[in-house]
């Protein structure tokens, strides 16, 4: 595996400042930032490098006007793939945004313009999104005699149901504005989407390592698990994170009554 000094990287942009915070950003602005299998490639050997480097979370942002319009058509078209080749990207694909939702890193994406297609899918990989004013979701596939291949088809309806992904691949539906949250495609709205998500990132990187490494990691595997089969798994990481050596000092300062209270601003 490639530390990320070793990484080689043509499409993403990567620093990591001293506060552990790391800042990927797509770096394909003139394709509006399409994923082209080269892209993914990168993904997979940045996600696959920053859980051991020390990174205390990711910031996930793009160049240019959009975050990232999805499949790269132009590519797709020229490579004249068999099922199987295809079949074979696709594993790619899920190999990346895997690697982003369970690697247990705090993966916080910053969304702006279009959001679309496998942009959709990799923002819904990440574990919170942040959206501005000039963000829009869609899933234009179905217009475009296609089929998601990036997990659409299980990131997408756990955020916003069946009915309503399926009404957007066969209508072209889009979604955007407050209604773009309230049906779960982004938690935030904002003006700046870029300083909310460095904000939450800086947030979440104060919590135990290892407290995150459950939320961004558990979390998802125990989704995937039978009722009977989570609250196993639960109660197992439960004991494992609720006896760690770091909340020591966490848990001494709220029995002295000196710990952050919880409570509305």
């Amino acid at each position: 595996m490639l530390g990320i000094s070793e990484l080689r990287l043509t499409n993403l942009l990567l620093a990591v400042d001293d506060d552990g915070i790391a800042t990927v950003t797509l770096n394909r602005a003139a394709k509006r930032n399409a994923l082209d299998a080269e892209t993914i490639e990168e993904l997979i050997g940045v996600f696959t490098a920053l859980p051991s480097s020390g990174a205390r979370a990711v910031v996930l942002r793009a160049e240019g006007p959009h975050f990232c319009a999805g499949l790269d058509l132009v590519e797709h078209g020229r490579a004249e793939r068999t099922p199987a080749e295809f079949m074979r990207l696709c594993l790619r694909w899920h190999e990346a945004f895997n690697k982003i939702e369970y690697a247990g890193l705090p993966v916080i994406a910053a969304l702006k313009g279009a959001v679309v297609g496998g942009g959709l899918e990799l923002a819904s990989s990440a574990h919170i999104r942040v959206m501005d004013e000039t963000t829009y979701f869609g899933l234009p596939e179905g217009q475009r005699g296609l089929f998601t291949g990036g997990g659409a088809t299980i990131r997408v309806p756990a955020l916003i149901g069946k009915a309503r992904m399926v009404d957007m691949m066969l209508t072209g539906r889009l979604y955007s504005g407050d209604e773009a949250v309230a049906v779960g495609l982004a938690q935030y709205r904002v003006r700046d989407s870029e300083a909310k998500a460095l904000d939450l990132a800086r947030q979440s990187a104060r919590n135990t390592p290892l407290s995150n490494f459950a939320v961004c990691s558990a979390i998802s595997h125990m989704q995937n698990m039978s009722g009977l089969d989570a609250a196993y798994a639960e109660a197992m990481v439960a004991g494992i994170v609720n006896t760690q050596d770091a909340a020591k000092d966490r848990l001494d300062a709220f029995a002295r009554g000196t710990a952050h209270k919880i409570a509305p601003d």
